[in-house]
């Protein structure tokens, strides 16, 4: 079975961005090439269990397993040392990465609190665009009775797009509530 969305991008925004942006090549359409979602941990330092829960939420938020990511370099002024855990990371692709952002889009999104819709100012100038979600408690997986913290995340959305003003128009019709 097909992920709603991918068949969405395929009957409906693929013909659309094709005819509003003038591409002759259907390879040229902008598409999704992956969503990143990330934690940072570095405040909890050498304790096991907040990773360990951390990790199991991120796990069943993504629907795949999340790597935990090391510091690189030892900072003294925030007692870091390299080799120590500071983060979760999820690199979503193909089917899993429509359905999540599907999830996101129809569900989470609109259970945040005082939602005014998305920054506009997001996008990075190369067609890959970049929120913040304050906890991980919006997204239904995530039984609110058991969380021992709360924990934000960061969610980049990586397209093929070239231009911020096709992924822009690519999200939007995804259904991205951008704020006017």
């Amino acid at each position: 079975m097909v992920a709603r969305l991918l068949e969405q991008y395929r009957t409906d925004v693929m013909p659309a961005l094709k005819e509003e942006f003038g591409f002759r090549n259907s390879m040229a359409v902008p598409r999704l090439v992956k969503i990143v979602i990330s934690m940072g941990l570095g405040r909890f330092g050498k304790e096991d269990e907040p990773f360990e829960t951390a990790a199991a939420e991120l796990g069943r938020i993504s629907g795949q397993k999340p790597v935990i990511t090391r510091a690189r370099k030892s900072v003294s002024n925030f007692k870091l040392r390299e080799g120590m855990k500071v983060g979760l990371i999820v690199t979503l692709r193909g089917e899993r990465m429509y359905e999540f952002l599907d999830r996101l889009v129809s569900v989470a999104i609109p259970r945040v609190r005082d939602f005014r819709g998305l920054s506009p100012s997001g996008f990075d100038g190369r067609g890959s665009y970049n929120m913040g979600l304050t906890e991980q408690s919006v997204f239904p997986e995530v039984d609110p009775g058991k969380v021992s913290f709360t924990q934000g995340m960061n969610i980049a959305i990586v397209t093929s797009a070239d231009k911020d003003e096709h992924a822009r128009s690519l999200l939007a019709r995804l259904g991205m509530p951008f704020r006017t």
